[in-house]
């Protein structure tokens, strides 16, 4: 599968999962391929505590007690929704879980603005039903009605930005479990398979674009996902992804450890600046999320493997979290060079280090965009 742009979890991960599933003697809900204890195992990684006779790599990063609610949810008959900013891995988790649980993270309708309510139960192959007529043969499931009659997980990524309409369906689906095809004559109803459920995702950013009705609330469990703000364990996600995008790209290039942690301290000073504004215009339009961290520190490993010589520099570094992050014209850049002016250029002065090619960096990278 090295053909693959991105290949999905159950592919990636394909021998972790097999491996996990042939020792796994832990009783399963439904028709699970792997038992909660093993789902978690398989996300969060291994311990020397676990007695396995090989290492199984921690995938997500957070607290456990987010994952072992999504799993118990799963395990119920309740959808499962996640919440939270932008970047915060809520899509990813919902991507590992479906993997581990029914080997199958690909049934995903995409919310919008333009999702119907065909998106989410069926459609025609207007060929088909021109020279055959309605049938089950000639209609088109959604990704939500296979994973019903395949007895798998269906994922719903940004459920809010999705239209009243298009949620209240859902509603009918979470509590009863079936869909009705009233153009059919016969086998008219499509009914869920056990281990069916629905994993959704929100941006709490999103509040009051398409908020959920109470109906549709209360058939599923919420798990908000926070932003990272421990600091070693951010440090641990974006070396992971790192090595990941390293592996991916086959490039060899030193990524000094110093720079990864003027990386994380850079977003936790403008965190910390953006709490502290009084208003939105004092604050970046990037939410900050460890995603876009990893985002910055991508462009930067790409920029100096292409153009640069093959290390990366403080000055790249600075280059790429302003290119990132300057959305707005001339506020970000404003509260950018402020940031660079206020924090940086003394911690460069009292401290040394990268932080002064950091700064010169940021300038440079500033004035090209004024």
């Amino acid at each position: 599968m090295s053909d693959l742009l991105r290949a999905p979890a159950e592919i990636k991960y394909a021998e972790e999962l097999d491996w996990l599933e042939s020792i796994d003697d832990n009783p399963k809900p439904f028709s699970w391929r792997l038992s909660p204890k093993m789902v978690r195992l398989f996300i969060l990684g291994s311990e020397r505590s676990d007695g396995l006779d090989r290492e199984i790599s921690q995938k997500w990063f957070g607290d456990r007690s987010f994952v072992e609610r999504s799993i118990v949810t799963l395990a119920s008959d309740r959808g499962l929704l996640l919440i939270g900013d932008p970047g915060t891995g809520k899509s990813w988790l919902a991507e590992l879980l479906s993997a581990a649980i029914c080997r199958n993270s690909t049934l995903v309708v995409q919310g919008t603005a333009g999702t119907t309510e065909d998106h989410i139960k069926y459609s025609w192959n207007v060929s088909m039903v021109i020279a055959k007529g309605q049938s089950r043969e000639s209609m088109i499931p959604s990704p939500i009605m296979t994973a019903m009659e395949t007895g798998a997980i269906g994922r719903f990524e940004e459920l809010t930005r999705s239209t009243s309409d298009v949620q209240d369906a859902l509603i009918s689906i979470l509590s009863e479990k079936y869909v009705s095809v009233p153009e059919l004559d016969s086998d008219s109803i499509v009914f869920a398979q056990p281990g069916f459920s629905i994993i959704a995702t929100a941006n709490s950013r999103d509040r009051g674009v398409n908020d959920l009705s109470s109906a549709l609330k209360r058939r599923f469990n919420f798990v908000r996902i926070p932003v990272m703000t421990n600091r070693k364990s951010e440090a641990e996600i974006v070396r992971f992804r790192t090595e990941e995008l390293l592996r991916r790209h086959q490039i060899e290039l030193d990524v000094p450890p110093t720079l990864l942690d003027v990386l994380l301290q850079s977003f936790a000073d403008l965190r910390a600046s953006a709490a502290a504004a009084g208003s939105d215009d004092e604050k970046l339009e990037s939410a900050l999320s460890t995603a876009e961290q990893i985002g910055v520190l991508e462009d930067a490993i790409l920029h100096s493997n292409f153009f640069g010589e093959r290390a990366l520099t403080a000055r790249t570094l600075a280059s790429s979290l302003v290119g990132s992050l300057a959305r707005r014209e001339p506020e970000d850049l404003a509260i950018l060079n402020k940031y660079l002016h206020g924090v940086v250029e003394p911690r460069g002065k009292e401290e040394g280090g990268s932080w002064p090619e950091f700064l010169e960096g940021g300038r440079d990278a500033i004035a090209t965009l004024s």
